[in-house]
């Protein structure tokens, strides 16, 4: 038995296709009422988890559970009480709106009416297009109506795969904020994946996944904290030239751009600090205009750490 908080349980899960190993032993426990994010890169294995705690994929070996139902045992049972919203648009393209957030009502025996209050500030954005066909929308209203089908039937949990991939910042924003609702007002329990770094702190706890595994899970604000190298933001009139400079200096961990700037991870048997290698790149480098600064980690820093 599970305690009565724990909503998913993930349990030393691993999947391989061929010889890719997608998951590599994951574990997590997600709390009930929790906004839980997985974050990483494309290929990370984000997918295939999601895969196997919907019960769309067998895990190779592990177990995962939801409201205390074995997925594997009884994903009949389990499929009733979750919401699953894939990354890539796969609602039907030649229904309408309306219609498709029908279909979906009567697969599970509701009806819009029933739920209605669960969608009303998601859905009152599509109502004026109701008749539309749903390849016709834009992609913020193609994510506002797959976010609808999947709460039509009032899941306890919600499963979201890269929901904002291929939207604009705009939607994005506007996507977690219905999220972030969704868990206050309604207590349902939201377990979403994301490649965005700057997502993660919509969360309430993340777990950090690279080559099927998970190097971090916490509080973001944790996770940052956890960083604890010495990171510099560096700048010069070549910034590609600077790059490439950087990235072959001896106490250099990793360097890789960041918005206008350069961050570089100094390596922990290093003397070097932003004034000695501001002193080395003008002097040694020939680089012009300069700019070393002592740099506050990011999510993105914590990640890249692991991928020097």
């Amino acid at each position: 038995m599970e305690p009565n908080n724990i909503v998913v349980n993930v349990s030393n899960v691993a999947k391989h296709y061929a010889d890719i190993k997608a998951l590599d032993n994951v574990s997590m426990q997600v709390e009930r009422g929790e906004l839980y994010g997985v974050i990483g890169p494309d290929g990370a294995g984000k997918t295939s988890l999601f895969r196997i705690m919907t019960s769309l994929a067998l895990p190779d070996s592990g177990t995962v559970t939801v409201n205390g139902v074995d997925l594997v045992a009884d994903y009949r049972k389990i499929r009733s009480q979750i919401g699953y919203m894939p990354g890539k648009f796969s609602l039907y393209q030649d229904l309408t709106v309306q219609e498709n957030l029908e279909f979906f009502a009567s697969v599970f025996g509701t009806t819009i009416k029933q739920n209605y209050n669960l969608i009303s500030d998601i859905y009152c954005r599509l109502e004026p297009f109701a008749n539309r066909k749903a390849g016709k929308l834009s992609g913020g209203m193609k994510q506002k109506l797959a976010l609808s089908c999947a709460l039509i039937h009032a899941p306890s949990v919600l499963f979201l795969d890269e929901p904002t991939t291929g939207v604009d910042v705009s939607s994005r924003t506007e996507f977690w904020d219905m999220l972030t609702k969704l868990k206050n007002n309604f207590g349902i329990t939201i377990i979403a994946s994301t490649p965005y770094m700057d997502e993660a702190s919509r969360c309430d706890r993340i777990s950090m996944i690279r080559r099927g595994q998970f190097i971090a899970t916490d509080t973001p604000h944790n996770v940052v904290a956890g960083f604890k190298r010495k990171l510099v933001a560096v700048k010069a009139d070549n910034m590609f030239r600077l790059l490439n400079v950087m990235r072959q200096i001896p106490g250099i961990d990793c360097c890789y751009t960041f918005g206008e700037f350069h961050h570089a991870i100094i390596s922990d048997r290093s003397d070097l600090n932003a004034e000695g290698l501001k002193r080395l790149l003008e002097s040694q480098y020939a680089q012009t205009n300069v700019c070393v600064a002592k740099q506050t980690p990011t999510m993105e820093d914590y990640y890249m750490n692991f991928e020097q």
